[in-house]
């Protein structure tokens, strides 16, 4: 089998920009703004709680590729009336502890003060102020995002959807660390990109 010599480097080159795209270009970039008081909660319906079918997952990128990651441990709940989300009583807690990801250094690294500081900041909260209608199964939700010592409201799409007595929460958008105080840049020959993806697949039941 001949081999072209001089197709190798354009093939290189191809190989390097598969493995230096932005994970974030592919999903809607949260709206970010300071936090805001939340509102009287409106409308009544039924509290519906996390299952353990539920995950939190995120995607952080640099020029050399990506890494996956998540919490192993969280608690939440929403209100919901006839299926769908109402008024402002749906919220998040994450215990930042349980981070993984899918190099065990790496996961030691997310915990220390270059990033997530655990030992400092063991708790991070979404708290819904929030939620719009956009169609029959799609949302936009806002809410105080308090990651990192720092306090933010975010925006960002989801769907909803439900299956029986279930009740599904889906979302997938990226945020900026440096918004939260997270400005670990990497070493200097393989920059850590500022966006990463949070994946949001929640499921819940009434609360018994």
């Amino acid at each position: 089998m001949k081999i072209d010599i001089l197709a190798l480097p354009a093939a290189v080159f191809a190989l390097s920009l598969v493995s230096c795209e932005n994970p974030a270009d592919k999903t809607a970039d949260a709206s970010v703004k300071e936090a805001v008081a939340k509102s009287s909660t409106t409308g009544t319906g039924t509290k519906y709680v996390f299952t353990p079918e539920s995950t939190i997952g995120f995607t952080g990128s640099k020029v050399t590729g990506k890494h996956d990651g998540g919490f192993k441990s969280f608690t939440g709940y929403f209100s919901v009336a006839d299926g769908a989300p109402v008024g402002n009583d749906h919220k998040v807690v994450i215990d930042m502890t349980s981070t993984w990801s899918d190099a065990e250094k790496l996961t030691e690294h997310l915990k220390a003060p270059d990033f997530f500081d655990v030992e400092k900041f063991p708790e991070t909260t979404f708290d819904v102020t929030e939620i719009k209608k956009e169609s029959d199964t799609a949302y936009t939700v806002s809410g105080n995002f308090k990651l990192h010592g720092v306090e933010k409201n975010i925006s960002f799409p989801a769907t909803v959807s439900q299956d029986g007595d279930t009740v599904k929460i889906q979302a997938e958008f990226d945020i900026n660390r440096k918004d939260f105080g997270i400005l670990y840049p990497g070493k200097t020959d393989d920059l850590i990109r500022d966006e990463v993806v949070i994946r949001l697949d929640l499921q819940a039941k009434p609360e018994a």
